[in-house]
């Protein structure tokens, strides 16, 4: 069973299991979040949304914040001598593994939706027994979103010698330009670490997404992959 997920004004179709960046989240590592924008569900008996599909949703694990690759922006304005701007970008995303897809019963898991943001949200508490002088103040506390379930704090797997996942220039594979790099990273494919470790399957479900068949063995993207850890 795979579901469409629309977030930051994008789609995309996941699976259990699978890993994909999207932009920031309001989240930290390890925590639960849930998607409730959910265009399809496919399997056995599709559901089509119109727009979404009522109660459903996607439950996801952060697995941590980054930054995706650099985008240079230079400017020149014609009739103006010298008149030049150059400007770098690195977009903040959010890994995530999916690990849930729910047919109905969303809107009562008790999971924090899934929220584009810094992070941060302002919650008010009663005052306690203790300040009797200020019984009708209301404390105001800023602090950062957390889950409700228990604090497990997960890392991309990593192993000796490698950069930290969503570092790597995945333009050094063969074949790979700028807009294919956007491509990998939009299915969730960010690090050499995650394509060393593709199965065939893996491989046949890249395919299809990326619509270019039989590139991946024939460009011996994984052999590569190792390479670069």
């Amino acid at each position: 069973m795979f579901a469409v997920v629309k977030t930051g004004g994008k789609q995309y179709k996941v699976q259990s299991g699978d890993m994909f960046g999207v932009e920031k989240l309001a989240a930290n590592a390890g925590d639960k979040v849930q998607f409730n924008e959910i265009l399809m569900i496919g399997g056995d008996k599709p559901i089509v949304g119109s727009p979404t599909v009522a109660d459903a949703g996607v439950q996801a694990e952060v697995v941590e914040q980054f930054k995706g690759p650099k985008t240079i922006n230079f400017v020149k304005r014609r009739r103006k001598h010298g008149s030049k701007r150059t400007k770098g970008h690195r977009q903040p995303l959010t890994l995530v593994r999916v690990t849930d897809i729910l047919v109905s019963g969303a809107a009562v898991s008790g999971i924090m939706a899934a929220e584009n943001g810094s992070g941060f949200l302002i919650s008010v508490t009663e005052p306690t027994a203790k300040s009797s002088n200020k019984a009708n103040e209301v404390k105001v506390k800023t602090s950062k979103t957390k889950a409700e379930t228990p604090k497990t704090k997960t890392s991309a797997p990593k192993s000796k010698g490698t950069k930290d996942i969503g570092n790597d220039d995945l333009k050094k594979l063969s074949g790979v330009g700028p807009a294919l790099e956007k491509k990998l990273i939009a299915a969730g494919v960010i690090s050499f670490a995650q394509i060393a470790a593709w199965t065939e399957k893996d491989v046949a479900d890249m395919n299809d997404k990326l619509s270019f068949k039989g590139r991946i063995e024939r460009e011996g993207w994984i052999e590569q992959a190792k390479k670069e850890i």
